[in-house]
């Protein structure tokens, strides 16, 4: 008998801005070596890691204004150091300042430590400490909480969370993990992976046809914080040839329970 794989800890950030077209996504395509998601069109986000739980049990070098505990702490500080990591947005204050990082320190910080951060050479907790920054988790919005199905071999216990991208920080991939980056609706996504020319994995579809409810980023992040996250493990049977029967919560607010999908696993 196969053992169940265990689910770790991950968080990822949809960066949201106000577009022509209404409310815009940040996305970007997965490298198709990586063995969770490859190819897919994604949103940034990573594995919670040990520096990040030590961080955020640091009263004074991660502000926790919402009296979060540690473990909701660590999934926001990962989501906040994946963001700086895949895309090189920052939600970072300097100390004793209200608002975020500008832009001409944003680019100092990325050329000295974003590489480094990236290939493990240096903490994320470094990197703050060194640029006197505090992080910004009160900037996220709760929006998902996503757990992989038991019978993939590799598997997450993935938090969702809204941020509303700053201004002044240019969201661009990294070239590793992630291949190519943009800004799009979350109808326009969609429809495009209708197309052919994006691959989106469930749950990340799901997500974004939520999101979709909304047209601009005040109206997404007001639902968010009104509502009630419910976990979402989705429950699979096996159809005919590639397709599967995917069972979640009605109470998550995903518009049903039963969704048949012609996609591949995300692993």
């Amino acid at each position: 008998m196969s053992l169940e794989a265990t689910a770790r800890p991950a968080a990822t950030i949809l960066l949201l801005r106000d577009g022509p077209e209404g409310m815009e996504v940040f996305m970007v395509v997965r490298h198709h070596a990586i063995d969770f998601a490859a190819g897919a069109l994604v949103f940034p986000g990573g594995r919670v890691e040990e520096s990040d739980q030590s961080l955020a049990e640091r009263a004074d070098e991660c502000p926790n204004p919402a009296g979060l505990d540690v473990a909701a702490m660590a999934f926001r500080i990962a989501a906040i150091r994946e963001t700086f990591e895949e895309c090189g947005v920052l939600l970072a204050r300097p100390r004793g300042a209200d608002s975020l990082i500008d832009a001409a320190t944003l680019l100092r910080v990325e050329e000295q430590h974003r590489a480094a951060l990236n290939a493990g050479a240096i903490g994320f907790d470094s990197v703050l400490a060194a640029e006197e920054l505090l992080p910004a988790p009160d900037l996220l919005v709760h929006f998902a909480h996503w757990i992989t199905p038991s019978h993939q071999p590799k598997r997450y216990d993935t938090q969702f969370f809204l941020a509303e991208a700053p201004a002044e920080h240019l969201a661009v991939h990294d070239g590793r993990e992630a291949v190519d980056s943009v800004w799009i609706t979350p109808a326009r996504a969609l429809a495009e992976t209708e197309t052919g020319r994006f691959k989106l994995v469930f749950a990340t579809a799901k997500n974004l046809e939520k999101l979709g409810q909304w047209r601009t980023v005040k109206q997404a992040m007001d639902a968010a914080r009104a509502a009630t996250v419910v976990t979402v493990q989705p429950r699979a049977t096996r159809l005919e040839g590639t397709k599967r029967l995917l069972r979640i919560p009605v109470e998550a607010g995903y518009g049903g329970t039963d969704f048949i999908v012609d996609m591949p696993p995300a692993s």
